[in-house]
């Protein structure tokens, strides 16, 4: 395997935003070669998406499956390195499945899939096949992410007592799938999307983040979910109360029907003796609290940072980095797993999001759901 990974991808094609964003992610930093290509469910459009972006006549595939069938036949220094899957949420599972059957590294859009069972029938694969699996949870490659945990997991603010996390958009806040927009009418389908609406697409990042700047595990949770706009299928806003092991509490709530709001993912955690806070729209600050001193103002790219942060950092101070290079920190992890041939361990040794993190993500789904339709209310984890 060359220095110079070669990636494949199905989904992402024509009027795709997410397909973007990940080839940009991925060749940023010069390592990746996007050489292969299924990006549509038709193949006239697929075939069309391939021209548009230069990808050889010989591997503009015009299904998944065909792309599958002629990687596969390939010998082991021409075919991809590892496939990036950026459908829909319900061919996310049937693709990734046949994928790492097949030997082949992936990196997958979340959530993961739509079921637990699906969940743990890939981690079982995953492990077995010994490939690398990587779920794109893209706030966690934050530099500024990354400082928090160092700060929260060093035990610096004490033993953690409260989180809040919030993900406030508006797009939703009427019904945009009536008039066909393509990515509001696959997320408010639960046939595509799944069993969440706004809990699946950003709660779920919600969940994610929590777990990897705080390292606690949820316990149980009480969940209301409701779909504001009528004739809408699935949720557009959440509200979740959170019991973690040990003793701490949370609230995480996730709306696409706030009026004004673009993207403003918000992360608080308070310990015994200080708090963090962390806000997406600001990604390049982090305040941080401490009992009795003055306020702090962490910034990115600085040399009293931790080394994670460091490393997810390219360009001095005062040069703002964001959303693309946040997720081509993922990408780099990921790559730096494959050519290191770590497997189904990538995600521990290389710092990026793995099956069991998309796995705990499906569950969250399923379980927020479960509370919202309870009259009991409170579910454990």
């Amino acid at each position: 395997m060359g220095l110079k990974l070669k990636m494949g991808m199905v989904g992402g094609g024509q009027g795709a935003f997410i397909g973007a964003v990940h080839r940009m992610a991925a060749r940023l930093d010069g390592g990746v070669e996007f050489v292969a290509g299924a990006l549509s469910s038709t193949p006239e459009r697929a075939v069309a998406s391939g021209r548009e972006l230069g990808l050889s006549d010989r591997r503009n595939y015009g299904s998944w499956e065909a792309m599958l069938e002629g990687e596969r036949a390939l010998p082991d220094g021409e075919r991809i390195d590892f496939v990036s899957i950026v459908t829909p949420n319900h061919v996310h599972f049937p693709v990734a499945r046949a994928f790492v059957d097949a030997g082949f590294n992936v990196v997958l859009d979340k959530p993961m899939v739509h079921t637990s069972e699906q969940a743990a029938e890939l981690g079982a694969l995953v492990e077995q096949r010994n490939v690398v699996f990587c779920v794109t949870y893209n706030y966690s490659g934050y530099p500024l992410v990354k400082q928090a945990r160092e700060i929260v997991r060093s035990g610096e603010i004490g033993d953690v007592r409260k989180v809040v996390v919030e993900y406030n958009q508006g797009w939703l806040a009427d019904r945009l799938e009536a008039t066909g927009q393509k990515q509001a009418d696959w997320r408010t389908d639960p046939a595509r999307s799944g069993l969440g609406g706004a809990i699946g697409d950003i709660g779920s990042h919600c969940e994610q983040l929590v777990s990897y700047v705080t390292g606690l595990e949820l316990h149980g949770l009480c969940a209301d979910l409701t779909t504001f706009v009528p004739g809408r299928m699935l949720d557009d806003d959440a509200n979740v109360l959170l019991r973690f092991r040990g003793g701490a509490k949370g609230i995480l709530f996730a709306s696409q029907v706030c009026v004004g709001n673009e993207n403003d993912l918000r992360l608080r955690v308070w310990g015994t003796k200080g708090g963090v806070e962390w806000h997406q729209e600001d990604p390049n600050a982090l305040v941080v609290r401490r009992l009795g001193k003055p306020e702090q103002v962490y910034r990115r790219g600085n040399e009293y940072l931790g080394d994670a942060a460091k490393r997810a950092t390219r360009l001095p101070s005062g040069h703002p980095e964001a959303f693309i290079e946040a997720f081509a920190n993922v990408y780099r992890a990921a790559c730096e797993a494959v050519r290191s041939g770590a497997g189904a361990i990538g995600p521990a040794r290389h710092d990026f999001p793995g099956v069991e993190d998309g796995a705990r993500g499906v569950r969250f789904i399923e379980r927020t759901v479960e509370s919202s339709m309870s009259e009991q209310k409170w579910v454990t984890f």
